[in-house]
């Protein structure tokens, strides 16, 4: 089976902004779409928005500007899922907080490079594309599980992280979400937990794109070679919980647990906050990092 071609929406009032927009993309090997202004493009939405993989846009535009396409976007029941790359002069800390509160977790401050461009638009796709297959996963999972009250799992490939968060959310009632948080989470504990991978670093492989090179490379290792992420799972009458612990040396969570304006412009750095809003009713990290427990109450009515 071919894989399909990642699709973006680019939307821009300069048509010279378009221009280079698209052959950087195309490229790279996307496939874009172009509106030049927010009509224009919410019109394209209306239509097809499902064809997307992604929306590249730019705030200040006639007839409607980015942040009015923004907003009907993320209050339409489905389309809200749909990621958007704000691009942008405004970074002024007010302007991001403005953009971040209503749903633009990714940026792009111009003039940017062609690096950063791909760095994040990589980001984007990679992730959207990966929910939308966790739920077609969680579909295929669900069942029995749904009755399972505990367990215990460790997990030490990403391939093996990805099948088990879809496990695992299959038993809760917003699978995709859950999918997602957990996935995250366990990301974390693997990548900068076990294999070491600090935030600058994984910022500078993002930019270089090699990311999975420097993971494969990592994982084999002699000291990570063993290295495991743990997961506990406990449901109860009012609540499941899912106790995750890594082999690293900890880091300095209480900063991750919210979004952040100074890491607006990174391509990465989002995962835990975003888990934390949309995932889960309560996220709690203990001691120096290594352990987390992300809570989700039940809706015990009948």
């Amino acid at each position: 089976m071919t894989e399909q071609i990642p699709l973006i929406l680019l939307v821009d009032d300069e048509p010279f902004n378009l221009k280079i927009l698209e052959e950087i993309l195309k490229i790279s090997g996307y496939k874009t779409v172009s509106a030049t202004n927010g009509l224009e493009a919410w019109q394209l939405l209306e239509d097809s928005y499902q064809k997307f993989d992604a929306v590249l846009l730019d705030w200040m535009m006639p007839k409607m500007d980015g942040m009015s396409v923004l907003k009907r976007m993320k209050a339409h029941e489905d389309m809200h899922k749909l990621p958007v790359i704000l691009q942008t002069a405004k970074a002024e800390k007010h302007e991001v907080k403005e953009g971040l509160k209503a749903g633009a977790h990714y940026y792009l401050v111009k003039p940017y490079g062609k690096e950063q461009l791909l760095a994040i638009v990589k980001t984007v796709v990679n992730e959207y594309q990966y929910q939308r297959k966790l739920v077609e996963e969680t579909l295929k999972k669900s069942g029995s599980l749904a009755l399972m009250e505990c367990g215990r799992f460790s997990v030490r490939t990403l391939d093996e992280i990805y099948d088990l968060a879809a496990m695992l959310a299959s038993t809760t009632e917003k699978p995709d979400k859950v999918g997602l948080g957990l996935t995250e989470l366990l990301v974390n504990a693997f990548e900068h937990g076990n294999l070491g991978i600090g935030y600058v670093q994984k910022s500078e492989l993002n930019l270089k794109g090699n990311w999975e090179d420097e993971i494969e490379r990592r994982m084999n290792l002699p000291e990570n070679v063993d290295k495991r992420v743990v997961i506990t799972y406990e449901r109860t009458k009012h609540e499941i919980k899912f106790f995750i612990e890594d082999q690293g040396e900890g880091f300095e969570w209480g900063q991750y647990l919210e979004l952040n304006p100074n890491r607006a412009f990174d391509s990465h750095g989002r995962g835990i906050a975003m888990a934390n809003m949309l995932s889960f009713d309560n996220i709690e990290y203990l001691g120096k990092g290594n352990q987390v427990i992300a809570s989700l109450l039940l809706n015990i009515e009948k």
